[in-house]
């Protein structure tokens, strides 16, 4: 197995969305720069979405702009329309996302039109952003299961990543919004849409409640994918995912990357340090097993 994978943290942006604690875009740059020191170099730091609707992410502008100082690091941001484009733009974007559904039903609850409605919208964004000279990430929700549809099968997963990747994204994350996912189906989507997208160009994002994430990502690797999505903490969730926990922990994908002898030049403490600072704001304590197995043993040594 090859010993390169890319991990993007994605604990600022979906980590934190739809947190009800308010976050001063002060901890959301602490937070990036805390990750950033822990050597995750690909992190996802805010949304160019109306703050009515996602007010956690207000002021993504201000993050951006004061974390863009690292000439090795890779900052996204997401963007839903044109408008978000322009503001990502002026902002010094230089890598954007865009978001479809497999999944009808969470199409229309998550932004209120039909998956082609919603490729539609972002087509002149992609446009944009490929003229520019800005990369472009697409994200597909739902891959593996909807809470509003149920299962899903990789067929319908198939014609939305090749439309993105014909549109020009240079990456297919495979999200599984409910983590509902196991490694069989995990293992037959990735087959099925690398028939569509290079696999070295298909990011895994698989959410963890039911547990089965790393089985799932483990699988993935298997099939040859290399790009793991991931939330310091595990922080995250839905809301339109009644249940649905958060990311898998970018702790505990660490660990069982580095037991499997595969290098990911991140240093644990600092990411859990990272992940406490954090949790203490928002109130709760880390997701991640590894995080608060390496938290109880700090303070049994102390």
């Amino acid at each position: 197995m090859s010993d390169q994978v890319r991990i993007v943290e994605v604990g600022p942006r979906d980590g934190l969305q739809n947190e009800k604690t308010p976050i001063t875009v002060e901890a959301r740059v602490a937070f990036i720069e805390n990750l950033v020191a822990a050597g995750l170099h690909t992190v996802e730091v805010g949304s160019f979405v109306s703050p009515k609707a996602v007010p956690q992410m207000a002021s993504s502008d201000q993050v951006l702009r004061a974390v863009d100082h690292h000439p090795g690091s890779e900052f996204h941001v997401l963007v839903p329309n044109e408008k978000g484009y322009d503001a990502a733009l002026a902002a010094g974007a230089k890598v954007i996302a865009v978001f479809a559904s497999a999944s009808e039903g969470f199409s229309r609850a998550n932004i209120n039109c039909t998956i082609a409605e919603s490729i539609e919208r972002f087509k002149p964004v992609i446009a944009r952003a490929k003229a520019d000279g800005i990369k472009v990430r697409g994200y597909i929700s739902c891959v593996l299961g909807c809470p509003y549809d149920g299962e899903v099968k990789p067929a319908q997963v198939v014609p939305v990543a090749d439309l993105l990747w014909q549109l020009g994204c240079y990456e297919i994350s495979l999200g599984d919004t409910i983590g509902v996912g196991t490694p069989l189906k995990a293992r037959q989507l990735l087959r099925a849409v690398a028939g569509s997208v290079p696999m070295a160009n298909i990011g895994m994002h698989f959410h963890d409640t039911y547990g089965q994430a790393l089985a799932n990502l483990y699988a993935g690797l298997e099939e040859g994918a290399r790009v793991i999505d991931s939330a310091a903490g595990g922080l995250g969730g839905c809301p339109y995912a009644p249940g649905a926990t958060g990311n898998v922990a970018t702790e505990d994908v660490v660990y069982m990357l580095e037991g499997m002898g595969i290098s990911t030049g991140v240093d644990m403490k600092r990411l859990v340090a990272a992940t406490n600072q954090i949790s203490t704001l928002i109130g709760k304590p880390p997701v991640s097993r590894v995080a608060s197995a390496i938290n109880a043993a700090q303070r049994k040594a102390s």
